[in-house]
Formats: structure tokens, C-alpha cells, sequence
């Protein structure tokens, strides 16, 4: 008896085997077509090490940095996008976006532009000044008159509600007090929300803004010009950047069916380390900014508008504001159409 009973039980295990085997092998080939690479390396990750179509629940990396031609910021939880622009002394664009699906699914917003992120361009001035401003692009004097360039571009979200910020007790451009402080930020913060232009165009933007008090809080961005956790409170301040950015904003958002991503927060940083400010440049003036055109530039982008680009230098939304310049205090043509298409 123990020996018919040997051969059945080394053939039902070399059965079990087999069979186990098989759906090894499909399991390992399901999960190597539906589940892209994971990065399980410590410190920093790129956008190679979490790529577009990848969970951030399975890969574990909430919470941790992420980086892109030179910018970064922190992996929301799912049903997040986060967002950093920067403005720049050479004008170069340090933008990168993140979106994080409900279900931890990752894509990026320098990948592809979809609707809400593409420039769009007043083709009779395009046509009229393409040619040159590729030849001169970063010369404010050869780009088109700020109230002739209709260039924009948005970034897929916008404050639905009351934009509501707060003044960090940090170091804040230019020495100002938090008094000072607030009344610039205030000032620049209405030039969006009134769509304040010298083009003659009428305010028909909705956007609105309210300001609360000052915070013991700090802007959630870090001494690299990237976005860390949010903490539900937008706020003002200054501190160190690293030496590429003059400012920053980093904003939060979430999906919204049919429309642009709704504003969570968005908090903005004025390089007090590396960068002199000023809120009255003179003739005297050399190198500092102006702290009220930076500051009409970083609203922009808490409102939703992207960067205008190379050739369209005389915008407010250009990356680069420029030493001992006011002009970007008063929005060109093609902020105020960028308002406009949001709100």
C-alpha cells in the first residue's frame, strides 16, 4: 500500500510544482507589463526613478523629493498637484509640475502641453516680431511693447474661491517691516486681481483676494527653491534659495471635472540671501529688484498664469522682473488676456 501510494503523492507534487511555476510566471509577467519601475534608492529621486504611469503608492514616495532640470519638489498624497515656478536673474523658465490621480497615479506637466498650458500668441504680433525676437530673445529693448504682445500661458489651475495669504515673521525683501511688507504684497497682489494695466483694457477678471495676518508659519519651500509639504496656510515671506532664484512660488491644487485644477495653496518666497530688493528703485538704483514687480509676478502665478517665454521680455510674466525695473508693476497685453481666459 505505502508503495501504490508514493508514486501518486511525488506526481501530485510535481504537479503542484509545475502549476506553481506557471502562475509564477504569469504573475511576474502581469506585474511587469501593468507596473512600471519603482526607484528603491534613498535621498532624491528624478523623474526616471518615478516615471509618468507610475503609483506613488507602490513605489512608497509621498513625501519624498522629486527633481527635474533643476527644480523639485515633494510628492503630494494622491489626488495633488504640485506646482514650482521661479523667477530667475537670466530669465531662464525653473518651472515643474506634478500630478498625483486619486488613485497614485503619476504625470508630469513639462511633458506635454494640453490645453490650459499651451502659449497662446496674438498672431499679428507674432508674425510681425517672430523673426527678430528669436535673434534677440532676453533683449527687453527688441521684444514687442508690453500693451502689443498678447503672449500667455496658464498653468491649469485657478483660485475659485478668496485667494486668503499671510505675511511669514521671517526676513522679508529689502528690509522691509511686516507692515511695509504687507502693504507691497497687498499692492501687487490687487494688480492681479484688478488686472491693473496701462493698455486701457476694463478689470473683467473675477479673481479675488483677502489678506489675514501675519503667521509664525513659513512658505513651504526649502533652501533649493522646492516645494515641501503644504500646511494649509498660503504665506509671504523671505530666506534663502539657492543662488538661481530671485523668487518662488509653489502652489498646491487638486482636479476639478471640466475645468482647471482648483488653488489648495500657494505660498511665495523672495530670495533675501542671495538678491537685494527695493520698493522705491531710483536713479541711484544698480541691482536690486523691485519688490512690488516681483511680487505682481509671483501673484501671477498663484492665479494661475505660467511664464511667458523667450521674446516676450516685456511682459510681467516673463521670468526675469530685472534689476531696478518697475514694469512689470503694471500687466501687458497678454497678462491681462492670460487673466482673462482663467477668469
Amino acid at each position: 500500500m505505502a508503495g501504490r501510494r508514493g508514486p501518486g503523492l511525488l506526481g501530485r507534487a510535481i504537479t503542484a510544482f509545475v502549476v506553481a511555476a506557471s502562475l509564477s510566471v504569469v504573475c511576474v509577467g502581469e506585474a511587469h507589463r501593468t507596473t512600471p519601475a519603482c526607484a528603491r534608492a534613498r535621498g532624491e529621486l528624478t523623474v526616471d526613478d518615478l516615471p509618468a504611469g507610475s503609483s506613488v503608492l507602490d513605489c512608497r514616495a509621498v513625501g519624498r523629493v522629486i527633481t527635474h532640470d533643476g527644480a523639485g519638489v515633494t510628492v503630494p498624497e494622491p489626488g495633488t498637484t504640485v506646482s514650482v515656478d521661479a523667477l530667475t536673474a537670466d530669465g531662464s523658465a525653473r518651472d515643474f509640475t506634478l500630478a498625483v490621480a486619486t488613485d497614485g497615479t503619476v504625470s508630469y506637466g513639462h511633458e506635454a502641453a494640453h490645453a490650459e498650458h499651451t502659449q497662446r500668441v496674438d498672431q499679428t504680433e507674432h508674425a510681425k516680431h517672430a523673426e527678430h525676437t528669436q535673434a534677440v530673445a532676453g533683449s527687453r529693448a527688441d521684444a514687442p511693447a508690453p500693451c502689443t504682445d498678447g503672449a500667455y500661458s496658464t498653468a491649469g489651475r485657478k483660485e475659485y474661491g478668496t485667494y486668503e495669504w499671510f505675511v511669514g515673521d521671517g526676513p522679508l525683501p529689502g528690509g522691509l517691516s511686516r507692515e511695509e511688507a504687507r502693504r507691497a504684497f497687498q499692492d501687487a497682489v490687487a494688480t492681479i486681481t484688478t488686472s491693473r494695466n496701462d493698455c486701457g483694457y476694463d478689470d473683467a477678471v473675477t479673481a479675488k483676494a483677502r489678506y489675514l495676518s501675519t503667521t509664525g508659519n513659513e512658505a513651504g519651500i526649502d533652501r533649493a527653491a522646492r516645494c515641501v509639504r503644504r500646511d494649509g496656510l498660503s504665506v509671504w515671506d523671505g530666506g534663502d534659495l539657492g543662488t538661481d532664484a530671485v523668487a518662488t512660488t509653489c502652489s498646491w491644487s487638486r482636479p476639478v471635472p471640466g475645468g482647471p485644477d482648483e488653488l489648495l495653496e500657494a505660498d511665495v518666497r523672495f530670495n533675501t540671501q542671495d538678491y537685494a530688493f527695493t520698493d522705491r528703485p531710483s536713479g541711484g538704483c544698480t541691482h536690486a529688484y523691485d519688490i512690488r514687480s516681483v511680487a505682481t509676478h509671483e501673484a501671477g502665478h498663484v492665479f494661475g498664469l505660467g511664464h511667458s517665454g523667450a521674446g516676450h521680455e516685456n511682459l510681467t510674466m516673463y521670468a526675469n522682473s530685472f534689476a531696478c525695473s518697475t514694469g512689470a508693476r503694471s500687466l501687458g497685453k497678454g497678462d491681462v488676456l492670460g487673466l482673462r481666459s482663467l477668469y
